[in-house]
């Protein structure tokens, strides 16, 4: 008796478990045959390997549908041709782009949708066939393959054969240019001990000159204010003769109108002296200006030595 009851619980649970999971088939296929669905095609100018029906299609990340078909378009066999189905609310833009993408490092490829602006209008209402057509991007895959393929384009121009046979050239050169500078490095050795032997001679020279230098600047500052006080002086002096000169003319007019009738002839030897005299102070003038350590302390300024 127990063991017939154990089977009749047995057979009483499997026909539940079997009338819910019905239950739930049903629900599925009422709520799939609810939801509505859009057609759109999508061609890819590139392989898509890892896509397959069944694959998912995600919108900015979101699953909003799957492909449906997969195939070579007829009239070009590089181009594929993907038939995609999304949900009807799913708001496809004319802006809207699709491309390949991988979920993750080793997941599967799936068909990612972007872009899409507020104000472009939905594909649907432009294109008007029963599947229209969504405008692709290249792939971050592609884009490296088209790098890669640049790339490798250029390297192959800049390994040419010209380009190499130019390279080993260049390099034979380089070889001899070393062997030269290496043969040549006792020369460059002796020439740089000269060089610095030189050096060391001009800073003693240059060392020797600033001494001399300061020392006449020394002898100036002290000789130079004597001799501008007794300028000074003489000018003073020349200041008040000269006034002394015109109080004695206004004095002596009268003798002066009878110099200037009787006088005149001894006028031309004096005006002759003057000018000597000015002529004298001229050339003094000059001396000191041009050489004022000769003038000042009798020897001439000590010349710059110039190493030979």
């Amino acid at each position: 008796m127990e063991t017939r009851a154990n089977y009749v619980l047995i057979g009483a649970f499997t026909l539940v478990v079997a009338f819910a999971l019905l239950l739930f088939g049903l629900w599925a296929a009422k709520y799939s045959s609810e939801r509505t669905w859009q057609e759109y095609q999508i061609v890819f100018r590139e392989a898509v390997t890892g896509l397959s029906v069944g694959s998912p299609v995600q919108y900015n990340g979101i699953a909003v549908g799957s492909i449906t078909k997969l195939s070579l378009a007829p009239n070009d066999p590089r181009q594929v041709v993907a038939q995609i189905r999304v949900e009807s609310s799913t708001p496809i833009k004319t802006d809207t782009r699709a491309k390949l993408a991988i979920t993750s490092l080793t997941g599967p490829t799936i068909i990612q949708l972007s872009g899409g602006t507020p104000q472009a209008p939905a594909l649907t209402s432009v294109d008007k066939r029963e599947a229209p057509v969504i405008q692709t991007a290249p792939s971050a895959l592609q884009n490296i393959t088209d790098t890669a393929s640049r790339i490798v384009e250029r390297l192959d121009q800049v390994l040419s054969d010209k380009n190499v046979a130019s390279i080993a050239r260049t390099l034979d050169n380089l070889e001899s240019i070393s062997g030269s500078l290496a043969s040549r490095d006792e020369g460059l050795q002796t020439l740089i001990v000269s060089a610095r032997d030189a050096a060391r001679k001009l800073d003693t020279t240059l060392t020797t000159t600033n001494g001399t230098i300061e020392r006449i600047d020394q002898n100036l500052v002290r000789e130079l204010p004597p001799l501008l006080e007794k300028l000074d002086a003489t000018l003073s002096k020349l200041d008040s003769a000269a006034g002394n000169a015109d109080a004695i003319l206004g004095e002596n007019r009268a003798a002066i109108n009878s110099f200037a009738t009787d006088g005149l002839g001894q006028l031309g030897p004096t005006l002759t002296e003057l000018r000597g005299l000015v002529r004298d102070l001229r050339r003094v003038s000059d001396r000191l200006e041009g050489n004022p350590a000769r003038y000042l302390l009798g020897r001439d300024a000590p010349k710059e030595f110039e190493p030979k």
